[in-house]
């Protein structure tokens, strides 16, 4: 994840301003394993910077793609959700309460096995998995 002065010359170099609602949209989206969305982040944000707008919080994550500095997490609700945890991961949802978590999984051996019965040279891959948290499972157990 990037410091505030890293995001701040990143910006700047691809010709973005600078605000302070910017980089407090990425400070708390660095800050969090809980991969929020637009919503989640704004109203996280919303008592520290009482002006800003909604679209403030879904233009900033548009640029942070754009800048390659974060990922889209599609997992099949009405929003995105967002990392910036760019190492090489996968993400679990949990079916339940919708709760998102990293997967540490190495991908090698998948892709690889894509490629050869493919053809593809692969340059990415991105695995959801879904299932029930524990948290969900020991409140059915109860």
């Amino acid at each position: 994840m990037l410091t505030g002065k890293e995001l701040s010359s990143l910006l700047r170099d691809n010709g973005y301003k600078v605000t302070p609602q910017r980089l407090a949209v990425y400070e708390s989206l660095a800050k969090t394993k809980t991969h929020p969305n637009a919503e989640m982040l704004f109203k996280t944000l919303q008592p520290k910077f009482p002006a800003m707008s909604f679209a403030t919080v879904y233009k900033s994550m548009e640029i942070f793609d754009r800048l390659n500095i974060i990922t889209i997490l599609n997992t099949g609700e009405d929003s995105y959700r967002y990392d910036a945890d760019m190492s090489d991961h996968q993400h679990i949802q949990c079916t339940k309460c919708g709760r998102v978590d990293d997967l540490m999984v190495d991908s090698r051996d998948f892709t690889h096995k894509a490629e050869l019965e493919t053809g593809y040279r692969i340059s990415e891959q991105k695995s959801y998995f879904y299932g029930v948290c524990p948290k969900c499972l020991a409140k059915e157990h109860n």
